[in-house]
């Protein structure tokens, strides 16, 4: 517990709770699931750059989508993991805390921009594939993309600045396996109803501004899908959105839940699992989800395996 007229300057993470050998098994666990999120997400990346078959603008956003997977779980996990092997508390010092926080929000805002970039691509390949290379041109790719990334670490400047101009002297401990900033926030001697209120306003601005185009792109999709005579169109227009449609809907709903608590006496531990949720369970999916639902991809690496086997044997 700090003194009344002093703020933390470090902070100790709560983290996971039980045995040593929970504690363990749960480091085994996130280990391996990070290790696949690495390697899965790599793969992608490379694929789409060498492949010729994949230089379009789905696998194009495809590959940002895994550069990000990749660095949302690598901000969060290895110090989680850390954190699983030290006997007590682990301690993050002040700087530490805000650059986790900044980037985790920064990337976290950045992905749904281009889940919604990412929907509004596909409606173009479904509903207008006529005039697809026309419109989504590398210029237009590049500009959405640059403007995703941009807008992701921009928007969250100020909520970052604002949390760390706060005075944290109830104390400095944050019941969470990372900084939150809802569990800062608690700790604040401050009066923070006003902020959160803002902090809700903008993350609602963040979630519905990339979900009402991709709701609006959905249902044109649909509607155009089902107007398809034949049922081999239908199922490959599908199978192009199937992938980009469960990302959607697991990165959504998880952040969603954060927002929908039960009461406050079980928050804490609600909130726990929904960044594991984010952080560790999506980012760890994805590659699966992209991969195994896209014809495209599993080709291409069926080659790449091919000629690392081929060079292998030479």
């Amino acid at each position: 517990m700090l003194g009344n007229h002093s703020s933390a300057t470090e902070f100790y993470l709560l983290g996971f709770s039980g045995s040593r050998e929970l504690r363990h098994i749960l480091f085994a666990i996130f280990f391996f699931f990070y290790l696949v999120t690495l390697m899965g997400n790599t793969v992608i990346i490379v694929i789409v750059c060498l492949d010729k078959h994949l230089q379009s603008p789905m696998y194009f956003f495809l590959g940002h989508l895994s550069a990000l997977e990749i660095l949302v779980t690598t901000i969060i996990v290895p110090m989680m993991l850390w954190g699983l092997l030290l006997p007590g508390m682990q301690t993050i010092s002040l700087v530490a805390c805000v650059t986790q926080i900044f980037l985790y929000l920064a990337l976290g805002t950045t992905e749904f921009a281009l889940l919604g970039a990412m929907a509004v691509d596909r409606y173009v390949a479904v509903c207008n594939p006529l005039r697809y290379n026309v419109i989504m041109n590398s210029h237009t790719c590049n500009f959405v993309v640059i403007v995703s990334w941009l807008f992701g670490f921009l928007f969250q400047i100020w909520p970052v600045y604002a949390t760390f101009q706060l005075s944290y002297c109830k104390s400095n401990v944050v019941d969470n396996f990372f900084c939150d900033r809802g569990q800062l926030l608690k700790l604040s001697c401050n009066n923070t109803l006003f902020m959160e209120f803002i902090l809700f306003l903008m993350a609602i601005f963040v979630l519905f501004g990339s979900l009402i185009p991709t709701i609006v792109s959905y249902t044109y999709i649909i509607s155009t899908i089902l107007k398809m005579p034949l049922a081999s169109g239908r199922r490959k227009a599908f199978s192009t959105c199937a992938s980009h449609f469960i990302c959607v809907v697991i990165g959504y709903g998880s952040c969603l839940f954060l927002y929908v608590k039960p009461k406050q006496s079980q928050a804490t531990d609600y909130n726990r699992v929904v960044s594991l949720m984010v952080s560790v369970v999506t980012p760890f999916l994805n590659p699966f989800i992209l991969t195994l639902r896209n014809d495209k991809v599993i080709e291409a690496l069926r080659d790449r395996v091919k000629q690392c086997c081929h060079l292998f044997r030479n």
